[in-house]
């Protein structure tokens, strides 16, 4: 029993959840974070270049 002190998690997760509501549209903020990274890692994807490779003479 000494080693599960290495996965457990860093907050307590035997709380309830903490919601949005925007009249009937209802998310949490964990899936609010989510899809947030998604959205901010799809927008990087897009604006940052492609690395270039070596050009054949």
């Amino acid at each position: 029993m000494a080693g599960t002190t290495a996965f457990a998690a860093p907050l307590d997760l035997n709380g309830t959840g903490h919601y949005l509501h925007w009249g009937v549209v209802q998310i949490s903020v964990a899936n609010l974070v989510v899809i947030g990274l998604m959205v901010v890692l799809f927008l990087a994807a897009l604006l940052l270049p492609f690395p270039k490779g070596k050009r054949r003479r």
